[in-house]
């Protein structure tokens, strides 16, 4: 059996913030020995995932915060990030790779969460984000 890694947290609306948070979880992936791809995938999703709970979320309310949960283990990183906002539904942010929406500004941050990690989904409200990525062999 492998051990398991896991913190869980809360910190204000504050991008310096979300980023000790990133720091923290790829502190652990180092620790178990991840690749540097898996790594970088983390990263950017890690950090999309906080800026949008922090930006349009929580709008950068300094009275709001965002919850985040990590569990890591030899297999696989499982983040949840949630937000006091009222939400969003993921399915109706537009495609930033369409001819229509390459100049607009929407968008990209879905899309390089869901090109980097294994899988994710979000609670029906859509301010809770739950992803994994499963570890590159």
């Amino acid at each position: 059996m492998t051990a398991e890694h896991q913190f869980d947290t809360v910190i204000p609306s504050d991008t310096r913030a979300g980023l000790e948070v990133q720091e923290r979880i790829l502190d652990v992936l180092q620790l178990l020995e991840y690749s540097a791809r898996d790594l970088f995938a983390v990263r950017l999703a890690v950090e999309e995932a906080l800026v949008n709970a922090i930006k349009h979320g929580n709008g950068m309310d300094p009275d709001k915060q965002v919850k985040i949960a990590c569990r890591a283990d030899a297999c696989r990183v499982r983040i949840e990030i949630e937000d006091e906002g009222d939400g969003f539904h993921p399915e109706v942010v537009p495609d930033p790779t369409f001819d229509g929406n390459i100049n607009r500004p929407g968008g990209r941050g879905v899309m390089l969460i869901r090109s980097f990690m294994s899988s994710l989904s979000w609670n029906d409200r859509g301010n809770r984000l739950v992803m994994e990525r499963l570890r590159e062999a």
